[in-house]
């Protein structure tokens, strides 16, 4: 049986550069990061205590363009912490936006990505 979403796979141009964001600026955990041959490398990060991963796949080694894949939103439990905190890490991030069904705010990542990182009202 299915039990949750494991994992999101992001196309990139270059692994290093997005390994770099994702484990620095993101404070993210990298998961797996193994040679899968043929020159492909499987890399595999995640929030911090969370079940889903993102893959960082090469885009050349799958026959992929660079930014393409999932649109990714994310939780925070302060979105303007959050914003402060990454951009005190060097990240270009959004003022926080409020809406009826919460507040967000966008993190430019490599390759053209937009990630989105939202508080729900009720908090």
């Amino acid at each position: 049986m299915i039990t949750n979403v494991a994992a999101a796979v992001l196309y990139v141009g270059d692994q290093e550069e997005a390994l770099a964001f994702y484990r620095d600026t993101l404070a993210f955990d990298v998961v797996t990061d193994a040679d899968m041959g043929g020159g492909a490398r499987w890399i595999e990060v995640r929030p911090r205590g969370a079940q889903t991963s993102i893959v960082l796949s090469a885009a050349a080694a799958f026959g992929r363009t660079p930014g393409e894949g999932a649109y990714l939103t994310f939780a925070a439990d302060d979105v303007a912490a959050t914003v402060a905190e990454l951009r005190s890490r060097g990240a270009t991030v959004s003022d926080p936006i409020s809406e009826p069904w919460g507040t967000y705010a966008t993190v430019d990542a490599p390759d053209g990505h937009h990630l989105q990182f939202h508080e729900r009202p009720d908090r």
